[in-house]
């Protein structure tokens, strides 16, 4: 009995202990309902007017209103070579100072408020200028927020898709880099109430896991492009995106398929000047294929009025294809040539020797044999042969024109084709070099 009571005065002394304190402490504060007060006493028609921008430096007037501006890239969806645009995903955010809003944070207690109903705060009147298409994210809310800090200052988020103008110089199509820009600039402030500024340190960030198909980034600006109208000026806020086109794509697609096809174009050098339906069958399907892949690329790209690399390189090799099918109408011709002066030399070969009969029945007659042998050595000797190069004895092992060009060709075609590679290769990748810009 004694164990229990002590028990029970125990249980009764801690349950008096805590009624003591929480007579002292008081009722705990809510602090969500003090954010609710705070925003109502905040947003009073007599203490707030959207209308009016705020103050600006240490709230003076006549100063303009600084905002500061970082973003954040999610991620690039296209760049489209056709109409010269790019899209992208981005986290946009934009701060500022608006004295109207302080409020006491209760010692450290708030540390910010937030709000999703953008409307009920002065905006900037920002807008992108090299903007195609936007939409902003409301999936399952919309994306957006603000928020308000204890001195004023205010935090503006928000998650858009863009797609943006990129006028693309393709001169060096597919060994070019392209910049694209993303131009933010004041639609109706101008500089005398509202400036933009890049937030210091690190203005534009890149997500890590960015991966384009076509395209490496190599690197981005940030730059100033205010302007200046009839109507005032602006201020601007630029980013440059430098992207490098990837080769591999276009080295397997495009430069070894031509390749192959040239070098295809040329077996026809080494049937046979008889197998007309062979030739004639290789050299129209290579053609045919050749003229097929350059429409296809051209389709792909815009008309521009200037030349492109990838021209210059489709145009050669369907030039050599087309070369290759002349070549052969050219042996052929020959070899028609070749029947019909072997016909000529066999009909005056029967001629001279019937000559050469006649001539020595009349020698045999008059002279004698002896002195006919003399008369034609001395002919040899008042018309010797010329001696012949290397190149001319080599040839000589082909009697017929029309072989003399398919061995010719052999040789000339691969010896030009190999050339115009070192050219145009040289050419271009020194070019490519020259017109990069420099790293910063």
């Amino acid at each position: 009995m004694v164990g229990v009571s002590w028990r029970v005065v125990g249980v009764a002394a801690l349950v008096l202990l805590q009624l003591c304190r929480g007579i002292r402490s008081g009722p705990k504060l809510n602090y969500r309902e003090k954010e609710k007060d705070i925003l109502d006493d905040l947003f009073q028609t007599s203490h707030y007017d959207k209308r009016i921008r705020p103050s600006g430096v240490n709230g003076t007037v006549d100063e303009p209103t600084i905002v500061m501006i970082n973003m954040m890239f999610r991620s690039i969806q296209t760049i489209d070579d056709v109409k010269m645009e790019y899209s992208v995903q981005l986290t946009f955010r934009e701060e500022w100072v608006d004295e109207r809003l302080m409020f006491d944070d209760l010692g450290g207690r708030i540390k910010y408020l937030t709000l999703t109903e953008t409307n009920k705060v002065w905006m900037p009147d920002l807008f992108f200028k090299n903007e195609k298409l936007g939409h902003f994210h409301d999936i399952i809310l919309p994306n957006v927020y603000l928020r308000i800090f204890p001195n004023g200052g205010v935090l503006y988020s928000i998650r858009i898709s863009l797609t943006l103008s990129c006028p693309m110089n393709l001169q060096l199509y597919p060994l070019d880099r392209q910049t694209c820009e993303l131009l933010l600039a004041s639609y109706g402030w101008t500089t005398e109430d509202l400036v933009f500024l890049w937030r210091e340190g690190d203005p534009v960030q890149i997500t890590q896991n960015l991966h384009l198909p076509r395209f490496t980034l190599e690197k981005f600006l940030t730059e100033y492009c205010n302007s200046k109208t009839n109507t005032g000026a602006y201020s601007c806020l630029k980013v440059d995106l430098l992207f490098k086109r990837e080769f591999s794509y276009y080295l397997l697609t495009i430069y070894i398929p031509c390749c192959m096809l040239v070098i295809v174009s040329w077996v026809s050098f080494w049937l046979d000047q008889n197998a007309v339906p062979a030739r004639v069958s290789l050299g129209v399907t290579t053609l045919l294929t050749m003229a097929t892949q350059t429409s296809g690329i051209n389709q792909s790209l815009p008309p521009v009025s200037y030349t492109k690399a990838i021209d210059v390189w489709t145009g050669v090799c369907l030039t050599f294809v087309f070369g290759a099918l002349l070549e052969f109408a050219l042996v052929n011709y020959a070899s028609r040539s070749d029947i019909h002066r072997e016909q000529m030399k066999k009909q005056r070969r029967q001629w001279e020797l019937e000559h050469q009969a006649a001539l020595e029945a009349e020698h045999l007659d008059s002279d004698g044999p002896t002195t006919f042998a003399m008369a034609r050595q001395c002919e040899i000797h008042m018309h010797p042969q010329p001696p012949r190069r290397c190149c001319g004895s080599w040839l000589s092992k082909f009697p017929s024109r029309s072989k003399r060009i398919d061995v010719i060709s052999r040789i000339t075609f691969p010896l030009v084709f190999a050339l115009f590679n070192v050219v145009y290769w040289s050419t271009y990748l020194f070019r490519e070099e020259e017109e990069a810009p420099p790293h910063p």
